[in-house]
């Protein structure tokens, strides 16, 4: 496991501000360290030599505030930093899952709970504590060093070669855990989604007398073992850490007793030793008992910015008239999660103004998948969309899709009436043309005024999409769209209505894509799409 994603640190300006207050806090810190155990060891010595000592003491006491103020505001800038990148994250994970482009390609949502509940969670202890720990452990031991060496070479040899010992055991707790990590998270991920599943079906399994606490305890159980192992693995490792500095700064304590009985080292750099020795191992001993509470804030950051990092096209190139452009999808293979098997491929395809289209296949052919494209929603793996000769990446994606009503297979729907969903996007059309769009769509029986709540779920499969289609009907009409994409459209419709949506398609006049496979909707069609492993065109 990587401390520090260099993602994280692109994306988030909280996590680069504390990256630089941890810093100088963390310079401030060892420069206290040092300076308050050089004045405790010349108050010691002094006492010894009968010397005053008023002065040092209360330059002891200041130090020890300063340190304590300095110790303060890295907890309080770590605190803040780790609120900050947390509502950064949150933020950008409901704006990227409210993004157009994220449609037909949405996340599990037992997977998004988890991350932003839990999973950012876990952000207190990975970013407010363990990044800030991270700097100190690399910034203060070097330094400690450099301090003992002034005072007594032999004592900064042995730290120098006791050091990487528990580094080695860091690095090798850090691979044991993040397997325990990644199976605990698994299984909360797990949980989630079982838990989920039975949300949705709930009301199925009541009416059929199905109870689920044995699945629910069964996997919570999981969890929880996972988490005790977790758990036991922490103290284990703690200890493991303790032992081997306390044997470091005993190799020390040792070393310089003996040369200051034997009078080969004098009593104030001896004590400055003792007392630095500790802290040369303090900051790795902290960053090791913290390390187990940041795994899951580390693991969740992987996992959030998998699902931020997704291709996003940023073309600023005005886009064609589709009136009169010319598609061409040349060489195009999108393939997914890096499976061997494309997602879709197509040798050489041209859609002509005012073709309509039937694309037909099998499931997983990648029918969907072309709708996608030619939405930008997604860019493909090789080949190329060209509009007019003019590459779709290059294109502004919010110009061009200005010119396509689009219906996917699960049309989207926002509270208010039928009216407000087919005016969508189109504020300036009167009822009448609204009704007409209905009437085109085999929807006049549906009244304008019936209000659709915030989940659809009082509206059909059916009446969802009829009313989708309506609204694409409604931007040609008024001229807005110039290319309509349907994904099966005419799923879950009578023959009756089939027909009226089929007789709308057909008289619309602009440029149709549509995926289909009902003989109907391919026998209104000017020309077949089909599509294979391989693209054949018909």
């Amino acid at each position: 496991m990587r401390p520090l994603d260099p993602r994280l640190v692109r994306r988030s300006s909280g996590v680069r501000r504390l990256l630089a207050a941890s810093v100088l806090l963390g310079l401030a810190t060892a420069g206290l360290v040092i300076a308050v155990a050089y004045v405790v060891a010349e108050v010691v010595a002094r006492r010894f030599d009968g010397e005053p000592v008023a002065a040092l003491v209360t330059a002891i006491a200041v130090g020890l505030g300063a340190r304590a103020l300095v110790a303060w505001c890295h907890t309080a800038v770590s605190a803040r930093a780790a609120a900050t990148v947390k509502a950064e994250l949150r933020d950008e994970v409901v704006d990227d899952l409210l993004d157009p482009r994220r449609l037909g390609a949405r996340p599990n949502s037992a997977r998004v709970v988890a991350l932003l509940g839990p999973g950012l969670d876990a952000f207190d202890g990975y970013v407010g504590r363990f990044l800030p720990q991270v700097v100190l452990s690399a910034l203060v031991p070097p330094l400690v060093l450099i301090a003992v060496a002034s005072a007594d070479l032999l004592s900064a040899i042995v730290l120098t070669v006791t050091l990487p010992l528990v580094v080695v055991f860091l690095v090798l707790v850090g691979m044991v855990t993040k397997e325990r990590i990644d199976r605990r998270w698994q299984a909360l991920e797990r949980l989630g989604r079982h838990f989920a599943d039975v949300l949705d079906g709930l009301t199925v399994l009541k009416v059929f007398g199905r109870r689920q606490e044995k699945g629910l305890r069964e996997v919570g159980d999981r969890h929880r073992r996972e988490s005790v192992r977790a758990l036991r693995l922490a103290f284990l490792s703690s200890l493991v850490l303790e032992l081997f500095s306390t044997l470091a700064v005993a190799l020390v304590a040792v070393s310089v007793g003996l040369r200051v009985v034997e009078g080969h080292l004098e009593l104030g750099p001896a004590l400055f030793v003792l007392l630095l020795a500790p802290e040369a191992f303090a900051p790795l001993k902290r960053l090791g008992a913290m390390f187990h509470d940041s795994t899951e804030g580390a693991e969740a950051t992987a996992e959030l910015l998998s699902l931020l990092d997704h291709d996003r096209h940023t073309g600023t190139a005005p886009a064609p008239d589709l009136r009169s452009a010319e598609i061409v999808l040349d060489g195009v293979v999108v393939r997914r999660d890096g499976r061997a098997i494309p997602g879709l491929d197509l040798a050489h395809t041209r859609i002509r103004p005012g073709e309509l289209i039937a694309v037909t296949g099998p499931s997983g052919v990648g029918k969907s998948t072309l709708l996608s494209l030619l939405m930008a929603f997604e860019r493909p793996t090789t080949g190329y969309v060209l509009v007019d000769d003019v590459d779709l990446s290059t294109i502004d994606p919010v110009a061009w899709r200005a010119q396509i009503a689009w219906v996917p297979q699960v049309p989207g729907l926002v509270p208010g009436t039928i009216e407000d969903n087919v005016r969508l996007g189109d504020g300036e059309s009167s009822r009448d043309d609204v009704m007409a769009a209905l009437r085109d769509a085999g929807a006049a029986d549906l009244p304008l005024d019936r209000v659709v709540d915030e989940s659809g779920d009082d509206v059909s499969a059916g009446e969802r999409r009829r009313i989708a289609v309506a609204r694409a009907v409604l931007r040609v009409r008024r001229g807005s769209a110039h290319l309509v994409l349907l994904d099966e459209p005419t799923a879950g419709l009578d023959p009756e209505r089939e027909a009226a949506v089929l007789r709308t398609v057909r008289s619309l006049g602009v440029t149709v894509v549509v995926v289909a496979h009902r003989p109907e909707t391919i026998a209104a069609a000017d020309r077949e799409l089909q599509l294979t492993s391989r693209m054949v065109l018909a």
